[in-house]
């Protein structure tokens, strides 16, 4: 397949992520798939297609595959993408307390998935979500620089400003920390409601390339959907 962007949506569902955060999870990557701006995006495009796969990870070793690599080129493709997300992924149901959180295993899995893309696309992209901070495995920083060196681009998306006893700006530890690659960023929803928002304004701006002119600066996406 040939693609204007692979896209690996990885989300996480380690012991900290409660019932609010997984459904925010879930249905924020699903709603951001069917929404018209994401959908005239992919047609915008030069090839006109994407690719994404979703994972769900936590710690080391433990990640769970719900939608494989799969080519969206039009509504069609994208609601079915969604419709798998919505009834595939975790809607902290059923947990049970217990799962650490790597993000660094989280970045080395969805870098191998990259590795591994059955195709051609002009970026590379890891999408990665977490209300945390790296606390199973490697340092997350060593993971982040040998994804980068392989020319993907990381961005992250915050489920909590804060996490309390371990940081209190947790975008900034994802800034400094995660993220990494040309124009990468670090979406900000300023309430949690406005996390649909983030991931669509976030889908928006890895399908269309905004930024990927070789600029390596990193960024904040703060979004506040009430204006």
């Amino acid at each position: 397949m040939i693609v204007d962007a692979a896209i690996v949506l990885a989300a996480d569902v380690s012991s900290s992520i409660d019932v609010d955060q997984a459904r925010m999870q879930r249905i924020g990557h699903a709603e951001a798939l069917r929404s018209p701006e994401v959908k005239a995006a992919i047609r915008d495009g030069f090839v006109g297609c994407i690719a994404v796969t979703y994972i769900e990870w936590s710690s080391v070793g433990s990640t769970r595959t719900v939608l494989p690599w799969t080519r969206l080129c039009d509504d069609g493709d994208a609601n079915i993408a969604a419709d798998e997300i919505m009834h595939r992924a975790d809607d902290g149901s059923e947990r049970i307390g217990s799962g650490r959180t790597s993000l660094s295993f989280a970045l080395e899995a969805s870098g191998f998935l990259l590795d591994h893309f059955p195709g051609e696309a002009t970026r590379k992209i890891i999408d990665v979500s977490s209300n945390g901070t790296n606390n199973d495995g490697l340092p997350v920083a060593e993971a982040r620089d040998r994804v980068v060196q392989k020319g993907y681009t990381i961005n992250g998306i915050v489920l909590a400003r804060e996490e309390q006893g371990v940081t209190s700006d947790l975008a900034d530890y994802f800034r400094q920390m995660v993220i990494g690659g040309p124009w990468a960023f670090v979406a900000v929803p300023d309430r949690p409601f406005d996390y649909v928002t983030a991931i669509r304004r976030k889908l928006i701006r890895e399908i269309s390339g905004i930024g990927h002119r070789g600029d390596n600066r990193s960024i904040y996406l703060v979004v506040d959907d009430r204006g």
